[in-house]
């Protein structure tokens, strides 16, 4: 995935701003355990946080619902899951040694990095109220390379020195003919892949959105070259779609092409498909026409032929690629913002709800007793659940509170077993938007309730 995206003040429907103030979403995070910062106790480290136990169970519904749309329901795509680290000879083909890099510049002053588009108008930390002059003192713009490094082995010199990965793609490029030939795959066919990547951001920012450590879905599709523009089409609007999927409404989402002076080196075409977050609109995921950049550029630097030979027409050719790149944590951020409301009921009372889409909620199904006395009975009903889709038993506080205690993260029902449920077999199931409530059996209520789950409500 790119960072090519618009500045989201540099028009004017890119001043447009979502309504929901990001340290509202930020502070419900931390509060019911979606994300917080890592290290916490620590202070934090910047550019990295951690999913509590519901958000490691949204973000992975996520991956789950990408898997199942990109890999599980085609026949032409199908999955790997390759190594964080790559032979160093890997990132030199692909360009990032030379040219993954930012402008920076450091303060001679406080001796702070920024990068040269993004230079701020707060005064220098390293001077006082008392300095006539509290301006930053900035060195010359220089290149400065997002890559992460490591060192393999016990010694250390140049020679052990290998890289995180940047972007997931490139082992893709480099198994490709394996990839190809152990699962018997022609042209055109995809190879997907859900893994985390490494960036030396020098400011991280927006919350989850601009991170150093994050999690990506690629898919890579190869194709011959006089399909390359069919299959673009063909993946812009396959992927939009997915996002509608997932419940994110139309006036939140736009593409955006790349003008020709921003496409990167190797992309004969490009387009971003963009979210209104708090702070503007911003890419989620790119479809990208690489072209035959990749697979050319490591046939060159690892001598090993990756062209293919159509078995009929005998024709030699290189495959063009067309990717898709998700940004998982972007796109769970989006996915929380999306989610969240905040009502007005009667009598002046509010509640904070999450509405994520069923198949994403962290949370199925919340087993309410009435009251503790009912605990027993209750937890055998939870345990029967459980066995089939993620369920919460809370018996902590009036029952009006445990409700809104699952509308706040997002759980579409909640199943109340009260004092007449041992007399007449039945429960009360709630809804969480429309919050209506209906007498059920408990017989034949699991098979109801992924129903329901499954049709979306």
């Amino acid at each position: 995935m790119s960072d090519t995206s618009i500045d989201a003040s540099s028009s004017d429907e890119g001043r447009k701003r979502h309504p929901l103030a990001m340290e509202t979403l930020v502070s419900l995070c931390a509060a019911r355990g979606f994300i917080y910062p890592a290290s916490e106790i620590y202070g934090g480290i910047a550019g990295f946080w951690d999913y509590g136990p519901l958000g490691v169970e949204l973000k992975n519904n996520l991956k789950q619902f990408w898997w199942r749309r990109m890999v599980r329901e085609r026949e032409d795509v199908v999955g790997v899951d390759s190594a964080i680290i790559s032979h160093p000879r890997t990132w030199e083909a692909s360009g990032h040694v030379d040219n993954f890099s930012d402008p920076m510049v450091d303060c001679r002053r406080c001796n702070k990095r920024f990068r040269a588009d993004q230079i701020p108008d707060e005064k220098c930390s390293a001077t006082t109220k008392k300095d006539a002059d509290r301006s930053h003192d900035f060195t010359e713009a220089r290149d400065f390379n997002l890559m992460l490094s490591t060192q393999l082995g016990a010694s250390v010199d140049e020679s052990t020195t290998a890289f995180l990965r940047p972007e997931t793609c490139q082992p893709i490029f480099s198994g490709f003919k394996r990839v190809r030939e152990s699962a018997r795959q022609k042209v055109p066919f995809g190879i997907a892949q859900v893994g985390k990547a490494f960036r030396n951001e020098i400011t991280p920012r927006n919350f989850t959105f601009r991170s150093r450590e994050f999690e990506q879905a690629e898919m890579e599709f190869f194709c011959h070259p006089s399909e390359r523009e069919k299959w673009f089409e063909h993946w812009r609007e396959y992927r939009l779609q997915f996002h509608r999927d997932i419940g994110i409404d139309d006036s939140l989402l736009r593409t955006r092409p790349h003008a020709a002076d921003e496409l990167a080196h190797y992309a004969n075409a490009a387009d971003d498909i963009e979210f209104l977050f708090p702070f503007g609109w911003q890419e989620i995921e790119g479809i990208h026409d690489r072209g035959d950049w990749d697979l050319s550029r490591h046939t060159e630097y690892s001598g090993k032929e990756l062209g293919i030979t159509d078995e009929q027409t005998k024709e030699r050719f290189m495959p063009m690629c067309i990717e898709t790149s998700v940004g998982i944590d972007r796109t769970t951020l989006a996915l929380l913002v999306a989610a969240y409301s905040n009502e007005q009921l009667e009598g002046g009372e509010e509640r904070t709800v999450m509405r994520f889409h069923p198949t994403l909620a962290p949370i199925k199904v919340a087993v309410l007793p009435l009251s503790k006395k009912l605990a027993e009975p209750a937890k055998a009903l939870n345990k029967t659940l459980c066995g089939l889709f993620n369920t919460s038993y809370d018996d902590a506080g009036n029952i009006g509170r445990r409700y809104r205690r699952q509308d706040e993260v997002g759980t579409p029902f909640c199943v109340t077993y009260d004092f007449d449920s041992e007399d007449d077999g039945c429960v009360t199931v709630r809804e969480r938007d429309t919050m209506n409530q209906e007498r059920v059996p408990i017989e034949g209520l699991a098979n109801r309730l992924r129903d329901r789950l499954e049709a979306g409500l």
